[in-house]
């Protein structure tokens, strides 16, 4: 993703307009007075909302805040229809939510790829004379406009989904890690909050496997609270199937007052209960090997030592991360 990444916007949406029936009678030759033949109008056209798998952000709804669907055409003589209006299918990322902006209600958490949401329903056509006739009024001069399609103003909030994402502190080396693994290329620096955005790599494993990795933006104490990127980036490590600490030995904080800090933050958000989580220490190179094995001590059991730079533990800690994620899955 590039700085164009938007995981919130406010739409206007507006389907289309039935088109109206037709005061129409018939013109023939030695039939003066010929019944009617007005046609109905066509259908207005609906706005959908498609899950499309290969976007990642709201970035296209930016720059336009109007959506509508086409109009049906009015009726024609000779009892013609009129076409119906074209649907407009607006196509959305995996793990979109879609609210009614007005009244906060939840209408739709759009997960599956290729699923269809009726954002706003078009208008019914109107009817022409011809339909009208009876038996007792056989030349009827009533016809009806076509009705107004629905209009709604939607929040769309995207909550990015991933089978892995990395959780971490600013300048923890998630960014650097993502870019070793997988082909995405974050920002990378050697100073807080480089990450603004979050960054979805593909990660093939050389196993015969791929699955997605998230690099979330830095994590910091009293983000459950808003603090900094705080409920955005909460939003996004909701929807992953697992959550990757990612510790380092070079900042303020130690690495175990790093992975309690992060955890306690998840904790008073809520919802991770039940997330699986693998924790890594990055950056090893820094360390002499008798400080990276006393510091490890200080860990959890399985916590793994890395280094994206000499590439030491990586394809311990992809192996153990695509089986975690295959079992997951399954």
């Amino acid at each position: 993703m590039d700085g164009r990444f938007i995981d919130g916007v406010v739409i206007l949406v507006r389907a289309g307009k039935g088109g109206d029936g037709m005061v129409a009678f018939r013109r023939e030759a030695m039939v003066p007075r010929g019944g009617p033949s007005g046609g109905d109008g066509g259908d207005g056209g609906s706005v959908f909302l498609q899950v499309d798998p290969r976007l990642s952000t709201l970035a296209d709804f930016v720059g336009g805040s109007l959506f509508r669907a086409e109009d049906g055409r009015p009726g024609g003589t000779e009892d013609r229809t009129g076409a119906g209006g074209s649907d407009l299918v607006l196509r959305i990322p995996p793990g979109t939510q879609v609210y009614d902006h007005r009244t906060g209600e939840l209408l739709a958490d759009l997960t599956d790829p290729g699923r269809r949401f009726l954002a706003a329903r078009g208008g019914r056509r109107g009817r022409g004379n011809a339909s009208f006739a009876t038996a007792r009024n056989r030349t009827p001069r009533r016809a009806t406009r076509g009705e107004p399609g629905q209009e709604i103003r939607l929040r769309l909030e995207l909550k990015l989904m991933a089978d892995a994402g990395l959780v971490g502190f600013p300048n923890a080396g998630k960014s650097t890690l993502v870019r070793t693994v997988s082909a995405a290329r974050p920002k990378v620096g050697d100073y807080p909050f480089t990450t603004l955005h979050p960054s979805l790599g593909v990660v093939k494993t050389g196993f015969g496997e791929s699955f997605v990795i998230a690099d979330l933006p830095g994590l910091i104490s009293g983000a459950a609270r808003g603090i900094g990127l705080g409920f955005r980036f909460l939003r996004h490590a909701e929807r992953n199937r697992l959550l990757v600490f990612v510790l380092a030995p070079d900042l303020e904080k130690s690495p175990r007052e790093q992975l309690d800090a992060l955890q306690a933050e998840l904790r008073e958000y809520g919802g991770f209960q039940d997330t699986r989580w693998l924790a890594v220490l990055s950056k090893c190179d820094l360390l002499p090997e008798e400080e990276l094995s006393d510091l490890l001590k200080t860990l959890p059991e399985g916590v793994l030592a890395i280094s994206s730079v000499t590439g030491r533990g990586v394809e311990t800690f992809l192996r153990r991360l695509a089986e975690t994620v295959r079992e997951l899955r399954s």
